[in-house]
């Protein structure tokens, strides 16, 4: 079930959950399956479940925006158009390889605004293994549906916190080791917080949409990491940008907020 979509993507985003439908289907399939778990030439795990799933993608996507582009993990770039779809068959091909529910699909559309500039028009992350699923258009707001026992099945509007002191916010990050040179930062930020926690991948970023955490932050993230994450955020009223402090997800890096304490997160993270 979906909110009642309007606004100038409703079609788009209509298209794209109708997509992640599908993709759920068989990345659940295969989660409970045997599987073999191939190494990428960057050290990271890939299975023929992401491969098929992105091909699914990318095939309706053909189908019925032809005249679009498609950015994916696996498969690169196709086409030329200001309108892009950016895939993320699995994000958290790390924990789906060891049976950790926290893996998604993320399937995002950028376009680009009158100024030319790029913009995140639409994104779903549908993490079926979680029961959750998040979207947003821009315009339309940000969503939430839950399809677990016991939760309403209607989709519920998404808002961040409000929480205005880093003191008091709740933060998310990655493996520290990723941090390289930027780990003074990060370091000074988790002591710099109430709380902190590494709950991963997409799943930081959407519960900052949620308002049950206020920060959420990783160093070295592809566009298809992000760009579904943008829409989600921002329509709920957050802020989302790079580490370097510039909106959206085209600077290798993420850094999402409520909003209110994002510049002040930004500095501590600088290290000034």
């Amino acid at each position: 079930m979906t909110s009642s979509l309007s606004g100038a993507y409703a079609s788009d985003l209509e298209l794209a959950l109708s997509i992640a439908d599908e993709v759920d289907a068989l990345t659940v399939a295969g989660a409970q399956g045997v599987f073999e778990i191939e190494m990428k030439p960057d050290d990271t795990p890939v299975t023929a479940i992401d491969r098929a799933a992105e091909k699914l993608v990318r095939d309706r996507l053909t189908s019925s925006r032809p005249a679009d582009a498609v950015v994916g993990e696996e498969y690169g770039s196709s086409g030329e158009s200001a309108r892009r779809w950016v895939i993320d068959p699995i994000d958290g091909t790390k924990n789906f390889v060891r049976r950790v529910p926290v893996w998604g699909t993320l399937i995002a559309l950028l376009d680009r605004d009158e100024e030319g500039r790029d913009v995140c028009a639409v994104g779903v992350v549908s993490a079926p293994a979680l029961g959750r699923r998040w979207y947003a258009a821009v315009g339309s707001g940000a969503w939430c549906v839950t399809s677990l026992p016991g939760f309403a099945p209607e989709p519920r509007p998404l808002s961040v916190s409000h929480v205005a002191e880093v003191s008091q916010a709740s933060l998310s990050f990655s493996d520290l080791d990723e941090w390289g040179a930027r780990r003074p930062g990060i370091l000074a930020l988790q002591d710099a917080v109430w709380r902190s926690r590494a709950y991963g991948d997409f799943w930081s970023y959407m519960m900052v949409a949620e308002g049950v955490v206020d920060i959420a932050t990783e160093p070295e993230l592809e566009l298809y990491d992000m760009a579904a994450l943008v829409p989600i955020v921002t329509e709920a009223g957050g802020r989302f940008t790079g580490l370097d402090g510039a909106d959206g997800p085209f600077s290798g890096s993420a850094l999402a907020t409520n909003g209110h304490i994002h510049e002040r997160v930004l500095t501590i993270l600088s290290g000034r």
